[in-house]
């Protein structure tokens, strides 16, 4: 294995410049493989276009060996193509075509993996060069959406006792809603911001927040404590003029309670064993708005197999032909995301609303989808 096709390609992506990690990867693919073409499809902002590295055209269709790959994480091989997953830890970011794909089931195994190996690098190296981001738009982003969306840890997360994803919309356009996560094993903390404004003005404020969320967490707060402090930070800079609202949550992986504390928050939905109901949370003042709130958590239990949605209004009052989209609609579609995994309900969801308004939301929403599958071993 220290010398073999598969380590040879992964060395490889280690050792190239940020910028041609492909271009140096295509080489050494035709070199052990003979693949004579290989090009990277990412999935664009709006999670509905896959949008090529090169100058090819982008993948749309629902039905393509492509999406296929995309949507079940599977390599398609079709017609002397093959198309292989590109992510890691459950963030999925494209697909990676090679042709011809060799017919060997070694082969194949060893290219998903170094399908996956790319997905790597591609997160290690982005940070560092515009390549990748520049070519996952379908159109320009505004300013304020730049911001919003270099402040998300991901779409999308996997390990073995949670899945989890999240979207915001109009991605190309987004404001002031957003999201946050992080776990250190034994738990995951989870944020959703209900952000306020227009504009730039409407991101500064939710990084704030944002920002002030992630220092309280890193210095061992306790989860009413983070909600405290940034409560603090957003009222010391706009003294109640500016506020947001804010749903804060911890989860312990081992035992699956959940800690959360509602700052006038998003919607916090359960889906358990194929019935929707609305997790009830003690509504307590957004960040910012007086001085020195005091903030209470509360706990409940998730059971083996529960799924929770957290969903800003935006999405609820989202209008179309002067009708709202509306709870009814929505527990109807929530109910219909069983089988889907985190990912693919949240975008299921948000091509709904779009296809309800007939285009872009006019409001900012941020959906988000947890999946707590039971206690680690």
């Amino acid at each position: 294995m220290t010398s073999g096709p598969e380590c040879r390609a992964r060395r490889v992506l280690t050792e190239s410049p940020a910028d041609l990690l492909l271009a140096r990867l295509a080489d050494e693919l035709g070199r052990s493989y003979r693949i004579t073409d290989v090009e990277l499809f990412q999935v664009d902002y709006r999670l509905s276009v896959l949008l090529p590295l090169g100058d090819g055209d982008p993948l749309t269709g629902p039905g393509h060996p492509a999406w296929r790959c995309y949507d079940h994480q599977q390599p398609v091989l079709a017609d002397g193509v093959g198309w292989f997953p590109v992510g890691m830890r459950g963030e999925r970011r494209g697909v990676l075509r090679l042709t011809p794909v060799p017919d060997d089931r070694t082969a194949v195994g060893e290219l998903t993996r170094i399908a996956t190996a790319l997905g790597h690098e591609l997160a290690a190296v982005t940070a560092g060069t515009d390549v990748y981001r520049s070519s996952r738009r379908a159109r320009r982003l505004t300013l304020a959406a730049e911001m919003q969306w270099e402040l998300l840890p991901g779409r999308s997360r996997d390990r073995p006792s949670f899945r989890l994803a999240g979207q915001l919309e109009p991605a190309y356009a987004v404001r002031g809603d957003s999201f946050d996560w992080s776990d250190d094993g034994s738990r995951l903390w989870l944020s959703a911001i209900n952000g306020t404004g227009e504009g730039v003005a409407a991101s500064m404020l939710t990084a704030l927040a944002t920002h002030a969320l992630r220092n309280a967490r890193r210095g061992g707060l306790a989860l009413a404590d983070q909600v405290a402090l940034a409560d603090q930070a957003v009222y010391a800079l706009h003294r109640g003029e500016q506020h947001l609202s804010a749903l804060v949550m911890e989860l312990d992986l081992a035992s699956g309670v959940l800690t959360a504390v509602d700052a006038g928050s998003p919607r916090l939905v359960l889906l358990r064993d194929g019935e929707v109901s609305e997790q009830v949370l003690d509504k307590q003042f957004p960040l910012g708005m007086f001085e020195g709130t005091d903030y209470r958590h509360q706990s409940f239990e998730l059971r083996r197999g529960d799924r929770l949605f957290v969903l800003s209004d935006g999405v609820i009052d989202a209008t179309g032909q002067h009708v709202r989209y509306g709870e009814t609609a929505l527990d109807r579609f929530l109910r219909r995301t069983g089988p889907m995994t985190p990912l693919d309900a949240v975008r299921s969801l948000i091509g709904d609303l779009r296809a309800f308004v007939a285009g872009d939301l006019v409001d900012d929403a941020v959906v988000v989808c947890l999946d707590w599958t039971g206690p680690q071993e």
